[in-house]
């Protein structure tokens, strides 16, 4: 059990830089308040999903849901 706990913490730990570094990247939810004036309709709004951007709100949520699943299995002390 002392490896799985590690090699858990090791990959917990790529997984936080990973989601610190993606947070980053993205752009300030400033950029799109154009929404407002109605300038949503144009194609880099309606294609955001595609986008880079877009990609990087999916890995977000990914790495997200892997840090809160990891933070629970570490937390659950069946370690000792």
């Amino acid at each position: 059990m002392g490896v799985l706990k590690i090699i858990l913490t090791i990959v917990y730990i790529l997984v936080c830089v990973a989601l610190s570094v993606i947070v980053l990247m993205q752009e300030g939810k400033s950029a799109g308040l154009g929404a407002i004036a109605g300038a949503a309709d144009t194609y880099w709004g309606q294609n955001k999903g595609r986008s880079m951007e877009g990609g990087l709100v999916k890995i977000t949520k990914i790495l997200a849901v892997a840090f809160f699943v990891l933070s629970l299995v570490l937390s659950m002390g069946f370690w000792k």
